[in-house]
């Protein structure tokens, strides 16, 4: 068996011809830009001219991993795939590795050393390396000793924080006695993760019972989330808020005491509308979940983060600021010019 690991170049268009038929006909369909431009590398093992493994990394997560089941060297192959991907991470210093697959190959990656944080009928998220999910938890602040009672959750991505953040999370504060709030880490989004911290920070330093934190690689970002491996764009957001969701009921909240998270009604992004319903299916009893309804401007407009990002591609500072703390305003005026140009060059 030849089982030498070469690079495969998916700028080459035959080589990337002969990788996307390989991995159809393992029923792997997504080709699309957004998931194949963001691989930062891929590899494969061929039998003569015949690919029969690859796999791929796009930052810290394993993706399109698929080997020839023919025969049996399939396990040997998937091995030395997922070795030398995981191989590769570690000598570029990445330690913490996740991979999003199929249910039923959930199984392969465990016995190559992955964990699974959670799972639906149809895909498992798994992780490996260091920190673990017990790691992230461990580092994260608690409540003052002498703070006892309801502990609440607010996620959010916060590009940016706004006026409809700030009120989300003062309910939230107002009607228990800690909030932890969870910052989506994701430099998919128009401000960085860095940036969207501290903003959430500056907006609620004066809340003194809210924790801001990041979610790391835990709260996933819908910007991140692989669904090459899933049937349709359309299951794509119930699969993978499912898996969001279980991660947080299993791991976050038991971990935090946490026993209520707080949501945005949503009268505007189906894909969001969708996550609050699968949160109310999947975090009760467990966790209760509060659907707070949306802020607006004295105007009746309906604040998202999504107007705040429009109106920087307009130079409409007026209506930025009718829409964001004073924190959020004096951070976008500062950076004005950057963040148009990002705006602009986002679309």
């Amino acid at each position: 068996m030849d089982s030498q690991i070469i690079d495969l170049y998916l700028k080459d268009k035959q080589v990337f011809d002969q990788w996307q038929a390989f991995l159809t006909s393992l029923n792997i369909t997504n080709f699309s830009p957004r998931e194949v431009d963001q691989l930062d590398f891929t590899i494969g093992i061929y039998d003569g001219e015949q690919l029969v493994a690859t796999g791929s990394v796009a930052g810290n997560v394993l993706k399109y991993v698929g080997v020839c089941n023919k025969n049996v060297t399939a396990g040997v192959r998937f091995n030395l795939i997922v070795s030398e991907l995981v191989n590769r991470l570690f000598r570029q210093n990445v330690f913490h590795l996740m991979v999003f697959t199929k249910r039923q190959y959930s199984a392969s990656f465990q016995h190559v050393g992955f964990s699974e944080l959670a799972h639906t009928d149809e895909a498992a998220v798994l992780e490996t390396g260091s920190p673990t999910v017990d790691d992230y938890l461990a580092r994260l602040p608690r409540p003052a000793a002498r703070s006892t009672g309801a502990v609440a959750a607010v996620v959010i991505n916060a590009n940016p924080f706004t006026l409809g953040h700030r009120f989300l999370i003062e309910q939230a504060a107002r009607e228990n006695v800690s909030v932890y709030v969870f910052v989506v880490a994701t430099d998919a989004s128009l401000f960085t993760t860095a940036e969207r911290l501290e903003l959430v920070r500056a907006g609620t330093r004066d809340l003194p019972n809210v924790i801001v934190v990041d979610g790391g690689d835990y709260m996933v970002s819908y910007a991140t989330f692989p669904a090459y491996f899933l049937p349709s764009p359309s299951q794509t957001v119930r699969y993978q808020t499912t898996l969001d969701a279980r991660i947080f009921r299993d791991a976050i909240a038991p971990a935090l005491a946490i026993t209520t998270r707080y949501v945005g009604s949503e009268p505007r992004s189906h894909t969001t509308a969708i996550y609050n319903q699968v949160l109310q299916t999947e975090l009760p009893p467990r966790v209760t979940v509060k659907v707070v309804e949306r802020f607006q401007t004295s105007d009746h407009v309906v604040i998202s983060a999504s107007r705040v990002r429009q109106a920087l591609r307009n130079n409409d500072f007026a209506t930025i600021s009718s829409m964001v703390p004073a924190t959020t305003a004096a951070f976008i005026h500062e950076h004005y010019t950057d963040l148009t140009q990002r705006a602009v060059a986002a679309g």
